[in-house]
């Protein structure tokens, strides 16, 4: 199952008081484990950048002035998470910025059913206590010293982190739901063998292979490996 871990970064906190997006990152999931295909973009909101807002992740007005608009790289946003589950830290929010941004250009909105939301998992799963990331994070030992600012890839990355934990599917990574049983010689009980779904091309040639058959060749017939080998069996007697 696909999904996409996404998360944003706004002029402030309220899309219909004219607050704008202005930074989109999304990390692709597989099966719960990331695949390491990500979509990052900064947006020119086409309005200042109060203090309180630069102040959280840093983006000035000069710096996305000369980025693209919105209706610029919503083709190429919305072919990167397709129809898959949205996982979001407070989806409401993020959602109702891009929404906000889908509307004023007369493109459909992301249903709510498409959602997500790892704060209501984390309340659910943590109640009484603080549930931001970076809560969650420290809770989960995922070391996220590299958010000294908030910025949506990075964020998106340790939420997906974050996630593994919340919906307990850490442990799923380490096997893989396509396994079979192979009983090893003086084990004890099945031994659970991880199957490629395609597989590995040889890499040996058969020119490979002719080399090594001629270089063999060249040692004699008594090479010294064959001192090791258990005697040919003795033949039958003539009848």
């Amino acid at each position: 199952m696909r999904e996409i871990v996404l998360d944003t970064e706004t002029t402030g906190l309220d899309p219909l008081r004219g607050d704008r997006l202005v930074e989109i990152g999304c990390v692709e999931m597989f099966n719960r484990m990331a695949t390491g295909q990500t979509y990052h973009v900064y947006i020119n909101p086409e309005r200042d950048m109060p203090a309180e807002a630069f102040a959280v992740h840093g983006l000035s007005t000069e710096f996305l002035a000369s980025k693209p608009l919105f209706k610029e790289v919503v083709d190429e946003f919305l072919a990167f998470i397709g129809d898959t589950p949205l996982v979001i830290h407070n989806a409401s929010f993020d959602i109702g910025f891009i929404n906000a941004e889908l509307d004023r250009i007369k493109r459909p909105v992301v249903p709510k059913d498409r959602l997500v939301d790892t704060l209501l998992l984390a309340r659910r799963k943590h109640p009484g206590v603080s549930n931001r990331l970076d809560d969650l994070c420290s809770r989960y030992s995922i070391d996220n010293s590299r958010r000294t600012k908030h910025g949506a890839l990075l964020d998106a990355e340790l939420l997906a982190e974050v996630y593994i934990d919340l919906i307990g599917a850490r442990q799923s990574q380490l096997i893989l739901a396509s396994e079979t049983s192979d009983t090893r010689a003086g084990s004890f009980g099945d031994t659970p063998r991880r199957q490629r779904e395609t597989p590995l091309v040889a890499r040996v040639s058969d020119v490979d292979r002719g080399e090594h058959r001629a270089f063999v060749a060249t040692l004699g017939d008594k090479p010294i490996w064959s001192d090791y080998l258990p005697p040919a069996p003795a033949a039958a007697p003539a009848a």
